[in-house]
């Protein structure tokens, strides 16, 4: 087995960290051309809260390659955990919040569980 610069793994962990850093700002940047052009209040939620998440987290990825220090990481992994556990939350109260409002066209959901059931009516 033969011995490997340390220089080699530095090279790497930059490179894989530009990779992540430019994959999360496409994915961020996605997120905000859906917000703008997607017709829906719900066809908007999908589209910010799936690829801002993840993009996100290949920021964060990136940034800790780059950085390298155990405080700044653990710093990153509890933003990464607090989004993964509040953007599905937020997203599913903004849903409920527009379907109640009525800015939502029901005729997207089919069949439609966010109406009435019979068992509401009794």
């Amino acid at each position: 087995m033969t011995d490997v610069d340390p220089g080699f793994w530095t090279t790497v962990a930059d490179v894989v960290a530009a990779v992540s850093l430019l994959a999360g700002a496409f994915l961020t940047f996605a997120a905000a051309v859906g917000a703008l052009r997607f017709p829906s209040l719900i066809a908007r939620m999908h589209a910010i809260t799936k690829p801002q998440v993840l993009g996100l987290i290949l920021l964060l990825l990136g940034l800790a390659l780059r950085v390298r220090s155990w405080s700044a990481v653990s710093m990153l992994a509890l933003v990464v955990v607090f989004q993964l556990a509040t953007a599905p939350v937020a997203a599913h109260l903004i849903s409920r919040a527009g379907f109640r409002t009525g800015k939502i066209d029901e005729s997207e959901f089919a069949p439609n569980e966010m109406g009435p059931s019979d068992a509401d009516a009794n």
